[in-house]
C-alpha cells in the first residue's frame, strides 16, 4: 500500500457497512482487539485504494476528501446503490469544469470520498484541454 487513509469512526460496524453494502469496498482484513471486538478493518475497492478504519474519537470529518479513480461506466450504478443503501450523502454523479465526472459521496462521521473518472474524448472542454496542454508545455520550456 504505497498510500491510504485512516479514519477515526463513532460506530465501527456501522462505517465498516456503508463502505462495504454501500460504496463497493471489500473487508480485506480485520484485526481483533481488546474482548473480541474488531479494533481495526482494512477496507479496500481496488489495487491501492484502501481505508483504514477504527474505532476512535471523530474529528467530525469536515473537510477531509479522499479521492480515487473509477469508470465512468461505474459511476451511476454506485450512486443508486449507495442511495438505497443510506446512512450517508450522495451527489452527483456530475461532469466537471476539468474534465471527469465525479461522484461525491459522504460517510455517516463526515469524511468525504470522491470517485472520478475521466470523461470520454468526445465530451471533454476543449479550452480547457487546450488550456492545460499549453501550460504543460510552457512548464516543459516549450
Amino acid at each position: 500500500m504505497p498510500a491510504f487513509v485512516t479514519l477515526n469512526v463513532a460506530d465501527l460496524d456501522r462505517t465498516v457497512d456503508w463502505y462495504v453494502n454501500g460504496l463497493d469496498f471489500i473487508a480485506l482484513f480485520t484485526m481483533p482487539g481488546p474482548g473480541g471486538r474488531p479494533a481495526l478493518v482494512h477496507l479496500r475497492r481496488w489495487r491501492y485504494q484502501d481505508i483504514l478504519v477504527r474505532q476512535g474519537e471523530v474529528s467530525a470529518g469536515t473537510g477531509w476528501t479522499v479521492s480515487m479513480m473509477a469508470t465512468r461506466e461505474q459511476l451511476g450504478d454506485l450512486a443508486e446503490r449507495a442511495r438505497i443503501h443510506g446512512g450517508g450523502v450522495v451527489e452527483g454523479p456530475v461532469d466537471t469544469p476539468w474534465n471527469t465526472t465525479d461522484l461525491r459521496v459522504t460517510d455517516p462521521d463526515g469524511y468525504t470520498l470522491v470517485y472520478t473518472a475521466r470523461r470520454a474524448d468526445e465530451e471533454r472542454d476543449a479550452a480547457f484541454t487546450e488550456m492545460m496542454e499549453r501550460e504543460a508545455r510552457r512548464q516543459l520550456g516549450e
